[in-house]
């Protein structure tokens, strides 16, 4: 890694922001844990890692159990002879804080630590992830075995960076301690005031309303949408709270070349990735996907267009499928013949600047010992490693090409925690209730490049984008609606689905008309609704053959709005289902029902090429594009073949360029065949 060449630390709202390091070249490896070996692999794990081309492991996360084995009893002698060994042979280190699977010691002595669920359920040793991470007892001994370890290790020169726990969620808890740190939360949302909380929730409902704090009842049997929300809110704030809490202990000892991440989970409404994440040079996520014949490329590019958006940069890819996975061996499903090296560099076209498998050797019992490594249980050369190390080779040679990958996309989809919870607390459908990676998929296979916004702080920012696309917009304060019909107004283009607008803040139903404050930038408004069954649309405007609408439908009275399509029923046809309103320099079409694939993607594929935003000559799945500015100030295009058969296209673009993979100039309008399970990799002129 470059030494750092920009650190800046300023003051945002009282917040420190530290600014990204950059990269000399792609960081390629794997999670690596000698302590499940025997002893005499190091050195032979070592020698095969920088045969393969290996260049950084991660270590540690998991082992808080051999670093104390007893209560105040450190050993790090174990852990020295690994990281001395990986810096001889050049090989980087990142060192996770194991605060993730506690000491059987601690459990034995502090049973309090483990988490209480609701109900009555209760967490035992036995698997990780099974304390209270508010629990003063934990984060006491957590303090300790974090500083500690940096203590020892923050001068290691073979130390880039540090993982603070390991894909931290609030999973569930219910302690009491965690009940009575949210209610001094509410207390202090609502300023002390009872009457406010009881008239914002509608705590009058069933007689619930509360006249003293110590009123204030548990999680256990509550019913009342607000409080279900504001508990959300509240696991996702904890996780933050943790996470930049043990970001600050490390900034106390790390150097300032080290970098600090976390591997997040891409299940994105379980957390608030961008408070998460404000104090994190490099956050990572753990990405696991479909191989061999439903191979597509889609869920590394979701997640990463998240993780690029809300750390506004670039990011890591800690954990991803080396072979099978799974905690049994019933759904093996190793990948396909070039689809690892192909998934590697959809990594990176998406802005990842590493890439590291879970993990380099299968390990040989407990419960993950069918989720497979580089190496299998054998641990000897083989297919995977033998691809791992092509892959490696290419990176060796052209990484600095393709690292710190910058991109500017025009498209964004606005997502909103606050409404996924919502529509889970009220769903409508049996289905999928908040459908954005179904919107994501259908803008992926026409490739059009998005960034997935969270829009539920005050802060959110979407105004130099060209389009949203707003999933159901469910729960909202009136000044994100606002700030939506804003966009329109100024010249903005918004794709919007049903149900948007319909509760405020508190998970309440507004009591003003729908859509409340959208009205005049929708042009419509209704007062009833409908379960539907699978209905075609009337006169067919877009061609679909099959039903298009289903599941939920509003009856749209339109203002201004132009409708678009009705279905064919005889009583539903009275309402358009689709409508299009002008609003000042802008437009908004809204989507009254749950839409089939078919009119979603048509609907999408209208607006983008009305945009400006997509062409007619531009290529569709499986022939996928991805692209971005490097640090030479080249563009840099990816297009992958995601099919198990060859693809032959025109190169549609008007400079020429060099297939780095190849070498070979590629000129506009030449007729190219990709690969099976391949890419090329232009470099602009």
């Amino acid at each position: 890694m470059k030494k750092l060449i920009l650190w800046i630390l300023f003051i945002s709202i009282g917040k420190i922001i530290y600014a990204q390091p950059k990269f000399d070249n792609v960081l390629y490896g794997a999670a690596y844990y000698h302590e499940y070996m025997p002893s005499e692999r190091l050195d032979k794990d070592i020698q095969m890692m920088k045969e393969c081309g290996l260049n950084v492991v991660r270590v540690g996360e998991s082992a808080w159990g051999l670093f104390e084995p007893q209560e105040g009893v450190f050993d790090f002698k174990w852990m020295d002879r690994i990281v001395d060994k990986m810096y001889a042979a050049g090989i980087k280190v990142i060192l996770g804080t194991p605060t993730y699977s506690i000491p059987a010691w601690m459990a034995e002595k502090h049973p309090e630590v483990l988490a209480v669920y609701q109900r009555g359920g209760k967490a035992h040793y036995g698997i990780r992830q099974n304390m209270d991470i508010t629990n003063p007892t934990y984060l006491f001994y957590s303090e300790r075995i974090i500083r500690r370890l940096l203590e020892h290790y923050a001068s290691h020169p073979g130390i880039i960076g540090y993982q603070v726990d390991n894909e931290t969620l609030a999973r569930g808890i219910n302690n009491q301690d965690f009940f009575v740190g949210f209610r001094r939360y509410i207390k202090r949302k609502f300023n002390n005031s009872l009457d406010s909380l009881n008239h914002a929730w509608g705590l009058n409902y069933w007689g619930m309303n509360i006249h003293t704090w110590e009123e204030f009842y548990a999680r256990d049997g509550v019913t009342n949408p607000s409080y279900k929300l504001e508990w959300e809110r509240y696991g996702r704030k904890k996780v933050a709270d943790f996470l930049n809490w043990q970001v600050d202990i490390v900034n106390e000892y790390r150097r300032k070349d080290q970098f600090v991440t976390h591997c997040f989970m891409p299940f994105f409404h379980e957390m608030d990735q961008t408070e998460s994440m404000r104090q994190m040079q490099y956050p990572a996520i753990n990405i696991y996907h479909d191989v061999q014949d439903k191979q597509d490329g889609h869920f590394i590019a979701y997640g990463g267009d998240f993780m690029r958006t809300v750390s506004k940069g670039n990011y890591l890819i800690t954990e991803t499928n080396a072979q099978g996975r799974g905690w049994d061996a019933k759904a093996q499903y190793p990948p396909y013949d070039r689809q690892l090296r192909q998934n590697v560099y959809s990594h990176l076209a998406s802005g990842a600047n590493m890439v590291e498998y879970w993990h380099w050797s299968t390990l040989h019992y407990g419960q993950e010992m069918y989720w497979r490594g580089v190496l299998g249980h054998d641990l000897v050369p083989n297919r995977i490693y033998k691809e791992f190390a092509t892959v490696a080779g290419e990176l060796k040679k052209i990484g600095q090409k393709l690292v710190n990958l910058r991109k500017k996309n025009e498209v964004a989809i606005l997502f909103s925690h606050d409404s996924y919870y919502g529509l889970q607390f009220m769903p409508y459908t049996n289905r999928e209730n908040y459908p954005v990676e179904m919107i994501h998929q259908i803008l992926f296979n026409m490739n059009i490049e998005t960034d997935i916004v969270p829009c539920d702080n005050e802060d959110c920012d979407f105004s130099e984008y060209k389009l949203l696309i707003i999933p159901p917009l469910y729960v909202a304060s009136e000044s994100l609606l606002n700030k939506i019909s804003t966009f329109v107004e100024q010249g903005g283009k918004v794709i919007m689905m049903y149900k948007s607008g319909y509760c405020n803040e508190f998970d309440a139903a507004r009591t003003e008309i729908a859509p409340g404050p959208l009205r005049k930038v929708c042009g419509f408004y209704y007062q009833e609704y409908s379960t539907i069954g699978a209905m075609k649309l009337k006169e067919n405007p877009w061609g679909i053959e099959s039903n298009a609408a289903s599941e939920f439908m509003e009856f749209i009275i339109p203002e201004t709005a132009q409708p678009l399509a009705y279905v064919e029923h005889s009583f539903f046809q009275k309402w358009p289902v689709v409508t299009k309103n002008n609003y000042g320099k802008g437009s908004l079409v809204y989507i009254a029902t749950y839409p089939s694939w078919e009119l979603l993607d048509k609907i999408i594929w209208q607006e983008t090429e009305q945009a400006g935003l997509r062409h007619k000559e531009d290529y569709k799945f499986p022939i996928i594009v991805r692209q971005g500015i490097n640090d030479q100030g080249k563009r840099i295009r990816y297009i992958f073949n995601y099919s198990a058969s060859s693809q032959p296209i025109k190169y549609n673009y008007s400079k020429n360029g060099i297939d780095l993979l190849s070498k070979k100039t590629v000129k506009k309008d030449e007729l190219i065949t990709i690969e099976p399970w391949d890419l090329l990799i232009i470099e602009e002129n």
